[in-house]
């Protein structure tokens, strides 16, 4: 059923896709999707549009297969594109890449959720949010793409009132015949939204808790960005930062209307900042559960940051706000090599060379695993709980009536907390990389070669917060930061939790390859449990049988004191 429905909104857009990169007899200002743009650091039109049905595409089978029916850039004939080493893990493959593929430009990524076929920018939202003016004078009516059933919450007219009034930048479709044509938005974007450079209030952090700090504050103008800049390399002089490379991290905040959300998520973005501050077209790698329908229509991809944050079902800020550290690079390679490598994992990610798992392998815990990778060695923090971690174990398998439970309880107890919390993962990230370029002196530790171009290519480093934008849902807040402040905000009773169940998404066997990695789910008892089970088992029958020595050994010695009696 769910992926029915979201296929039905998917193909809305689907149906105006074609290997074009130009739209014929729109409005002016409309552009095919592709037209003019960027994918992050790459200039889009090395890709063409296409939908995951394509018949002619040389990129894996398995990636296409989750947007069968949705609009997908794939990468033209005769460009470089990303690979993947079959049979052996991720960490492994990206790590041996890395080693040799240093001085190569960055390839294409095999694929891009783009989500729809046309761009209409430059373009003032009239009152009401249903009409726009064009750059070029003319009006232009707007409808929005339908809700998805399972989505909780949607547009609404406090959504039409925070955009009436500004320019944006929509992606989406023509609809109709000429003269009577609308244009049916996916993705609304505030062309406001944009960095002044010369505007940043410089704020460096006066302790390493400034981070966690920020990131908790209420937003001060929930109409706009705000923005921080923590450290660059020139103080004083002119910030020109246009066509410059970034490197972005993306935390986006606790939902308020899901209690398993508070945690949080976690991106990686590399792009430009565009000669006006714009960054919408940076490419955002996205890493969700593959094997469940998000109840939003979200899938794991990469896709342009528009996309990202504001989908009108799927966009992150539609449901709690977000939170970026921006490094400003003065040499794309540091950027170029993390796309490089995460784009390998995605290929192998879409074949399930590895799973997606909660605790282990997450949005956070995927994404550091590249850097590790590449030899940035983001210092850990440990586990949250280990000793907790054995009661917690016995606790919810004895009160769920399942091992598994207890499972799962047990590994987010025992898990490096930078490779399981979203806001740990992008604290820890933010606070060495300022280390790393010399923000507090000499770095503390010795550096590794990627560690060493961090030093030298980052120029500038600024933390941005971005508001959620208003609509029919609650209003989200920041992220957790410890599997302690988790528990303190939900519900004592897991039965009153607020949660959105989602429909399974079977991955079809046909699509299995034998050459990928054997990934065994984690044993329903864990290692230390068992021995624990053990111990006692053996501590038990040990008491009985000295017991029962001692017993026979009171008996035999009875008659002998009758006798000396």
């Amino acid at each position: 059923m769910a992926r029915k429905l979201l296929g039905a909104v998917a193909a809305a857009f689907a149906t105006f896709a074609c290997a074009a990169d130009t739209v014929t007899n729109a409005p002016a200002g409309v552009k095919g999707a592709l037209e003019s743009e960027a994918i992050g650091l790459l200039p889009a039109n090395g890709m063409r549009l296409e939908t995951g049905k394509c018949g002619n595409c040389t990129v894996p089978k398995q990636g296409l297969w989750y947007f069968e029916n949705d609009v997908i850039a794939v990468p033209r004939p005769g460009v470089p594109v990303s690979g993947f080493k079959p049979g052996v893990d991720r960490e492994s493959d990206v790590s041996t890449w890395a080693a040799t593929a240093r001085q190569e430009k960055l390839a294409h990524p095999s694929v891009v959720w783009i989500g729809a076929p046309s761009i209409l920018e430059n373009a003032l939202m009239q009152p009401g949010a249903k009409r726009v003016r064009t750059a070029g004078g003319n009006e232009i009516d707007v409808k929005l793409v339908p809700k998805i059933a399972t989505n909780l919450s949607y547009a609404n007219d406090a959504t039409a009132a925070y955009f009436s009034g500004r320019e944006v930048r929509m992606r989406g479709a023509v609809e109709g015949a000429e003269g009577k044509q609308a244009f049916v938005a996916r993705t609304i974007w505030p062309s406001d939204y944009a960095f002044d450079p010369a505007k940043m209030k410089t704020g460096p952090l006066q302790k390493t808790a400034d981070l966690s700090t920020f990131i908790r504050e209420p937003m001060k103008d929930g109409s706009g960005l705000e923005t921080r800049l923590l450290w660059e390399r020139h103080p004083g002089q002119t910030r020109d930062w246009k066509q410059r490379p970034v490197l972005g991290f993306v935390l986006n905040g606790a939902q308020g209307d899901d209690d398993e959300s508070l945690g949080g998520h976690f991106a990686i973005a590399t792009g430009r900042i565009g000669n006006k501050g714009e960054w919408a077209d940076w490419a955002v790698n996205n890493f969700y559960n593959l094997d469940s329908f998000s109840e939003k229509g979200i899938v794991a991809a990469t896709l342009p940051m528009d996309n990202y944050l504001m989908d009108l079902n799927s966009g992150q800020q539609y449901y709690r706000p977000s939170y970026m550290l921006v490094a400003v690079l003065n040499n794309e390679r540091t950027a170029a090599a993390y796309q490089g490598g995460v784009q390998r994992v995605f290929n192998h990610f879409y074949r399930h060379d590895f799973q997606y798992r909660h605790a282990s392998a997450n949005c956070a815990g995927i994404s550091v695993d590249v850097f590790e990778s590449l030899g940035w060695h983001i210092p850990e923090r440990g586990p949250s709980a280990p000793l907790k971690s054995l009661a917690a174990y016995a606790y919810i398998a004895a009160k769920d009536r399942s091992l598994q439970s207890g499972r799962k309880i047990y590994d987010y107890l025992n898990e490096e907390q930078t490779r399981l919390l979203p806001a740990v993962a992008f604290e820890a990230a933010g606070l060495d990389l300022l280390q790393i370029v010399g923000m507090n002196g000499k770095a503390e530790r010795s550096l590794t070669p990627y560690e060493q171009q961090l030093r030298s290519d980052v120029d500038a480093i600024f933390l941005v917060r971005i508001p959620q934008i208003p609509s029919s849902r609650v209003t989200g807040s920041a992220p957790v930061f410890s599997f302690d402040e988790f528990q303190s905000r939900v519900p004592a009773d897991q039965a009153d939790w607020k949660i959105v169940p989602v429909e399974a998404r079977p991955f079809p066997d046909t699509m299995r390859d034998a050459s990928s990695p054997h990934e065994d789910d984690p044993a329903p008892v864990p290692g230390p449990i068992a021995g624990i089970g053990v111990f006692t088992v053996l501590g038990a029958l040990i008491l009985w049988r000295r017991r029962k020595q001692a017993k026979a050994a009171k008996k035999q010695a009875a008659p002998q004191k009758e006798l000396v009696h």
